[in-house]
């Protein structure tokens, strides 16, 4: 656990910007398989923070690492 909300602060501070893509859809559906599937790296885990489908039908989305629970 935290010993100070400064703590916590700074390790959410460190942890890499999200990523936003715009891609047709099964691109779509590739690049977030991608990224998902691969291991924790540096004790971050990746996720999809949100996602659209855009009026063209590409599909928006977020990925964001965060930090992992046995960091």
């Amino acid at each position: 656990m935290f010993a100070r909300p400064r703590d916590l602060a700074d390790r959410m501070f460190a942890a890499p910007q999200p990523k936003t893509f715009t891609l047709p859809v099964e691109a779509a559906r590739l690049k977030a398989r991608e990224i998902l599937g691969r291991f924790p790296q540096a004790g971050y885990m990746a996720v999809v923070e949100n996602w659209r489908q855009l009026p063209d039908g590409q599909i928006e989305f977020t990925m964001r690492h965060l930090p992992a629970a046995d960091r």
